[in-house]
């Protein structure tokens, strides 16, 4: 198998929808670190504007889930829109301690038409 590791800096107010919609769209877990940001006269990141406090959500996915994780995440919390959020994915070489996730994994991939 194949991970991917999806990154988001996401609006503090926007976090729990994009982790349901990521779990929905195949994700089986998730880290929540909380962040600040500072920045002068609406400074901006990426696009996304510096706010004091930003949550940074991560995912390790199986590759095959990444682009419907990104489509849904990005749907369903307007991430196009200024200010909402921003999300990232960055391949991974190795992984371990998977192992619970790996055999969900491995039953969603039975039952699913990618």
């Amino acid at each position: 198998m194949r991970f991917d590791l999806i990154a988001g800096f996401i609006n503090p107010k926007d976090t729990e929808k994009v982790v349901k919609t990521a779990k929905k769209s195949g994700a089986t877990g998730d880290l929540i670190i909380q962040g600040k940001g500072s920045g002068l006269d609406q400074a901006s990141f990426l696009g996304m504007s510096i706010q004091e406090k930003t949550d940074i959500v991560i995912f390790i996915v199986e590759e095959h889930h990444t682009q419907k994780i990104m489509n849904a995440v990005t749907e369903e919390c307007n991430l196009e829109e200024p200010g909402n959020g921003i999300l990232m994915v960055l391949k991974i070489d190795r992984v371990a301690g998977l192992s619970q996730q790996i055999k969900k994994i491995r039953e969603n991939l039975n039952t699913e038409q990618l």
